[in-house]
């Protein structure tokens, strides 16, 4: 796996467990808001060795719980079904973050019983995919992801990042009746203080929180839990 991040601690990832935090090199998708942009540049980007990654998780074991896989896009690599294994043979707990645009992948991984959390980005309601993501998606493999993880993910969330002039309440609501049913879902607070993907959108201000509540409080009967990360 080409890992080109990891965060020893974390008390906030993986939802009422000690984690750790690694990012896989690269993504499919080009999201104007990606902070982890670095992450998309797969010649330049310091490559951590996997090996390190689980001999430290071997030291950590008692201490840690669970690992987070983020991104980029976890699901681009061929060899992250041979990762998790080793990562459940040491005895983590493990959440992946993805785009869902590789369901075949996904569902592999629910089969093998090699992921315990999902967390799926969904970037916009339907008809806006393509311009929020700045490629072409394919939206039967999102809703395939969608589906599989309500119906065979034990635990899972889906998140929307919320961003000033790509995504407003209407389009939220318009998310959030598209997933109806879901057992959780987050907005996510947009973040200009870090270099972005797209430099224009350093210059726009974040959603105030009190817009954040207003939605939430229209979309929350859909959903078994539903709030807003970040201020």
């Amino acid at each position: 796996m080409k890992i080109g991040g990891l965060q020893k601690i974390s008390l906030l990832d993986y939802p009422n467990k000690l984690s750790a935090i690694i990012w896989t090199v690269g993504c499919n998708l080009q999201c104007p808001y990606c902070y982890n942009k670095q992450l998309l540049d797969k010649n330049t980007i310091k490559i951590i060795n996997e090996e390190d990654v689980l001999l430290f998780l071997k030291k950590r074991k008692g201490k840690l719980e669970a690992l987070s896989i983020s991104g980029g896009e976890p699901l681009l690599h061929e060899d992250i079904f041979n990762f998790c294994n080793k990562v459940k043979k040491i005895g983590y707990l493990i959440k992946i973050d993805t785009n869902g645009t590789f369901p075949d992948k996904l569902k592999k991984l629910i089969d093998e019983q090699l992921v315990d959390y999902i967390s799926m980005d969904i970037k916009a309601p339907k008809n806006k995919y393509d311009i929020i993501c700045n490629k072409k998606v394919n939206i039967k493999n999102i809703q395939k992801s969608i589906d599989l993880i309500k119906n065979f993910s034990k635990k899972y969330e889906f998140k929307t990042t919320i961003a000033p002039s790509l995504l407003n309440k209407n389009d939220i609501i318009e998310i959030a009746e598209w997933l109806k049913g879901a057992d959780q879902y987050y907005l996510q607070q947009f973040k200009n203080e870090l270099p972005l993907l797209s430099k224009k959108l350093e210059k726009i201000e974040p959603y105030s929180k009190e817009y954040l509540i207003e939605i939430i409080e229209e979309i929350r009967h859909f959903f078994n839990r539903c709030s807003f990360r970040g201020e």
